[in-house]
């Protein structure tokens, strides 16, 4: 793998060829035809899965099942609409969910560092979801396609996540079980990434946000507050690639803006610790790489930063004729380019750190 901005400009271009937009906008329309939630929408979940699972291997790649079954997690509620965090908390007594994880044949060798690209297909009651998250499902669909087209298979995982909703359980799952029997050399997390606006005015930013994160802020508002733009959020761990994934986006056709955004807290369980003391920090958190972060596996969050942007967010107007699927195609096109170069992905090294489930 080539760690250049260079390397990843001509493996986009390369991959360019079989981007389809169409096939992006059909992925979100069969997926938020309704609520998907295998503890409230149990049959429209199943057809989920079974659609997602049948691209995948369509794609060329091999995909499992992973049910679960864990008690007594400290998560959150799924009903919609937009609450404060200490509103939402839950203990969930007993929850059962199913995980679809793939790899390409060939790819999957024990001692061969992975890269994870994950998005959460559950949505909130009520809701369609086609920005949360049948967006993100479908860069992670048409990312199958086009690395599935590469001579050589990049040791890329494929993760579609359940009961996101809920707290993360199902990436607290796969981050728990994969990296007890894989090395993992990072994650790009794919959250309601499918709504842009040209219109000034139309991103706004979380209360405490401008005094945190500076930099950000000041790009927004260059831009007239313009939601043009997808959020790559990182740490120092992935700070590499976030910029190559910038710089990816930066050569798709049109050229898809780009924002990044540090989130200072370290990986482990000491970065969670510090966001329930720095609210503004919690945002940064609020999707399935978190659960990658807190076992010290570097990763990104792509978004169009839902409610900030999003009017639609959580409700049942949240539609598919709602999203840019242009913009949508060129997430996909830096995404898949950043998961077969991620930086250091051929030397890879093992997690470390205590468990945190």
């Amino acid at each position: 793998m080539v760690d250049s901005g260079a390397g990843v400009a001509a493996l986009t271009r390369r991959l360019a060829a079989g981007l389809d937009a169409e096939r992006l906008r059909r992925d979100v329309e069969t997926l938020a035809s309704a609520p998907r939630s295998s503890l409230r929408a149990p049959e429209a979940m199943r057809r989920a899965q079974e659609y997602v699972t049948g691209e995948l291997r369509d794609a060329g790649w091999e995909v499992g099942s992973a049910p679960f079954d864990v008690r007594w997690q400290v998560g959150c509620t799924d009903r919609h609409g937009s609450r404060a965090m200490p509103l939402k908390l839950r203990l969930h007594r007993r929850l059962r969910g199913t995980n679809i994880v793939a790899e390409l044949p060939g790819a999957g060798a024990s001692d061969r560092p992975t890269v994870v690209i994950g998005a959460h297909l559950d949505t909130v009651d009520g809701s369609p979801g086609a920005d949360d998250n049948a967006s993100g499902v479908a860069v992670v669909l048409e990312t199958a396609r086009l690395l599935g087209q590469l001579p050589d298979p990049p040791a890329v995982t494929l993760a579609l996540f359940d009961m996101e909703e809920l707290g993360l359980i199902g990436s607290r799952v796969v981050a728990r079980e994969l990296s007890r029997t894989r090395r993992v050399a990072g994650m790009i997390c794919l959250e309601s990434v499918g709504v842009f606006s040209d219109r000034p005015g139309s991103q706004q930013l979380p209360p405490g946000f401008a005094t945190v994160f500076r930099d950000a802020t000041d790009a927004v508002r260059r831009a007239e507050s313009r939601g043009d733009f997808t959020l790559v959020v990182h740490r120092r761990s992935s700070a590499t690639a976030a910029k190559l994934w910038q710089h990816a986006a930066a050569q798709a056709s049109p050229a898809l803006a780009s924002i990044t955004l540090r989130d200072p807290r370290p990986d482990g369980p000491l970065g969670m610790l510090i966001g329930l003391a720095v609210p503004p920090a919690n945002h940064l958190g609020r999707s399935d790489h978190a659960s990658f972060w807190n076992r010290r596996i570097p990763a990104l969050m792509l978004t169009s930063t839902a409610n900030f942007r999003n009017p639609h967010y959580h409700r049942s107007t949240d539609t598919p004729e709602t999203l840019d699927y242009q913009r949508l195609a060129a997430v996909t096109l830096a995404t898949a380019a950043t998961a077969a170069q991620w930086p250091g992905h051929d030397r890879g090294r093992p997690t470390d750190g205590p468990a945190v489930t």
